[in-house]
């Protein structure tokens, strides 16, 4: 197990070759009672995980929304987008396999946000970001970052995995913002931080 640390001291990943990042909610009803929450609850809300894939200090693509596997090997690959927060365990995950990323890419930065309109994380319950070690065809949680319930942020910096030389080293960020809703220029802004 790797021993995780906040930005600025980054863990070698050691052993790990393929690591998993997933995000979970439940849907709220607000401060709805009755039909009305019952609705809201079923309607859900939509969080939308996001791995950015950097070259050279910028973004170059991203997992996530419609993009499923943006380096086209499965080497970065996102399940799909989960819009309500009712499925079971981890509503979406990435998939890294640390071995079949090319070369030119230097880090993956993973963001968590509300960020189709009409979305928000005050309307979502339990809210948590996991990373696991995916190595050998198994997954074993190794940190589970919970954001703070106050504020008015959308967004979420989770964690970074970077390349130095032949390994990679993780990070995990826990930082919080506010990007327009739908804009993707201001998304990946917010990502490279």
């Amino acid at each position: 197990m790797i021993t995780l640390r906040k930005e600025d001291d980054a863990a070698d990943l050691g052993g790990i070759t393929k690591m998993s990042v997933g995000v979970s909610w439940d849907p709220s009803s607000g401060s709805s009672g009755g039909l009305l929450g019952i609705a809201r609850r079923k309607r859900g809300v939509d969080l939308d995980l996001i791995a950015v894939v950097v070259q050279g200090g910028q973004p170059v693509r991203f997992a996530g929304l419609d993009s499923l596997d943006p380096l086209g090997n499965g080497s970065v690959l996102h399940t799909g987008d989960e819009q309500t927060g009712a499925a079971s365990g981890d509503d979406e995950t990435v998939h890294v396999t640390f071995a079949d990323i090319p070369p030119i890419i230097d880090q993956i930065v993973f963001v968590a946000a509300a960020f189709k309109k009409g979305s928000s994380f005050d309307r979502a319950n339990n809210v948590s970001f996991k990373i696991y070690d995916a190595t050998g065809g198994t997954s074993q949680q190794v940190a589970d970052v919970w954001p703070s319930l106050l504020g008015a942020e959308n967004a979420n910096a989770i964690a970074r995995a970077i390349r130095t030389g032949q390994t990679w080293q993780l990070e995990v960020l826990d930082r919080k913002g506010k990007v327009k809703q739908g804009d993707m220029q201001a998304l990946l802004r917010f990502a490279m931080g």
